[in-house]
Formats: C-alpha cells, sequence, structure tokens
C-alpha cells in the first residue's frame, strides 16, 4: 500500500501529511504491525518516525527483573518516535506493542528531522500529540500511589464501561440499560495496565465479587449497569 491510498482509506492522516514534501512522500513506507506484535523496542535505535494511521498500541516499560509497567494506550492517529526526535535522543525510551492491528507510515529520521524542522505545520502536531499525553499524564499522576487496589479496579471498569456505552453516563435508571459486558484481559494484563501485582489484583477482585460489585463468569469479570452505577457511587465516596 502507498502513501497516497492510504490517505484515500484514512481521510483524517491528510490533515497530518498535507504538508510532507514530494521525495519525503517517496521515502514513505507503510507496514502493517499484527495484534501483538512489536512495534520498537526501548534501547534499540531510533531509525524511523512513524505516523499510526490505524488500530491502537501499548506503551510500556520493561525492566532488567522481567517486570512490566504499562505507561499508557494510544490510537490512531498517532506518532511512535515522536518524542525521542524532539529530545534529539538516538534510542526509544519505550517499548510499544500493537493492541490490535496497526497500520503505519515510517519516515527515515534524518528526512523527518529536517521535515519537522522546516514545517510548522507537522510540528505542531506533533507537539499537539505530544502535549496531549502529557497532560493525560499529569492529570492522572498519582493515581496509584494514594488509591487502594480497589478503587483502581472499579475506576478501570467504570471508564471501560463508558467507553463501551458512552450514553451509560445519563443513565439512571434500568429501562435502558446495555447489557452486560466482560473483561477479555487476562489477569497478568489487567496488572499490567493497574501497575498492581497479580496476587493483589487476584485478591481485589475476589473481594469485590464478594461484595456485588461484578459477577465472575469463567473466571472473567462481567458487570452491567447496576454494577456501574455501584462502582461509580463507591468511586465518589472515595473521592470524597
Amino acid at each position: 500500500m502507498t502513501l497516497s491510498e492510504l490517505e484515500k482509506e484514512v481521510p483524517e492522516l491528510a490533515d497530518y501529511t498535507e504538508t510532507m514534501p514530494a521525495e519525503l512522500r517517496r521515502l514513505a513506507r507503510v507496514k502493517v504491525h499484527p495484534p501483538g506484535g512489536l512495534i520498537h523496542q526501548k534501547d534499540s535505535e531510533l531509525r524511523y518516525l512513524g505516523i499510526v494511521a490505524k488500530g491502537e498500541n501499548r506503551v510500556i516499560n520493561e525492566f532488567e527483573n522481567g517486570k512490566i509497567y504499562m505507561i499508557e494506550t494510544n490510537k490512531a492517529i498517532d506518532f511512535i518516535g515522536e518524542v525521542a526526535l524532539l529530545a534529539n535522543k538516538p534510542e526509544a525510551s519505550v517499548t510499544i506493542e500493537a493492541l490490535t492491528a496497526n497500520t503505519i507510515v515510517y519516515i527515515p529520521r534524518k528526512d523527518a528531522e529536517k521535515w519537522v524542522n522546516s514545517d510548522t505545520h507537522i510540528l505542531r502536531k506533533m507537539a499537539e500529540r505530544t502535549a496531549f499525553k502529557l497532560y493525560r499524564s499529569s492529570y492522572n499522576n498519582g493515581l496509584k500511589l494514594y488509591y487502594p487496589p480497589m478503587f483502581l479496579v472499579a475506576d478501570y471498569l467504570v471508564r471501560l464501561y463508558e467507553q463501551v456505552f458512552p450514553e451509560s453516563e445519563n443513565i439512571s435508571g434500568k429501562s435502558k440499560a446495555p447489557r452486560p459486558i466482560t473483561l477479555q484481559k487476562t489477569r497478568e494484563r489487567l496488572g499490567e495496565e493497574l501497575g498492581m501485582n497479580t496476587k493483589t489484583l487476584d485478591r481485589t477482585i475476589r473481594s469485590m465479587h464478594k461484595d456485588g460489585y461484578f459477577s465472575l463468569v469463567k473466571g472473567k469479570i462481567t458487570y452491567g449497569i447496576e454494577e456501574y452505577l455501584q462502582m461509580k457511587e463507591y468511586l465518589s465516596t472515595a473521592k470524597g
């Protein structure tokens, strides 16, 4: 697939590539990373700037003891390697894995640097995206340090329910109740996202299940509008 073909498929991409020089467009390469695929590895040389046109990925930090800390998840349209490029660092500071199939436009780093240095439009798009991630991180900074495990699990499940059913925030009765949802992630993956070890997570899930915050169907967390409202009330009380 060429860049022009991808722009037709994803019209929003053109807002990022409209000022790309013709010679750079010829150098651009489109690659699809399958779900679970490695996009780039921490400490590896960053030879390309990427623009994610499709898909969702997760940003993780790997430590020498084998532990993984999940920093965030990001959806297209996004950049790959923009922080290292803007910071003038040669290597990637994080590992990025594809959660869904990721379609990425890759541009050689040196050519991308020339483009960014001479074009305020693409520089602003990168700055806006980087600032958005920093704002999101700053807004939630400290949550995992100062709230108990139950709060973190409930907060995660409430936000997930509101992503699946955006209208749920305004539902107060049972007449409009959407169907229940089941969390398909493994305990290990959920623990990585919450910054919680598996033993603590298992203990928290058992306690919340006993208190009626959700059901466990074949070991998977399952909950509907009533449980969502119950967890939301708990979060409100805990914050207050």
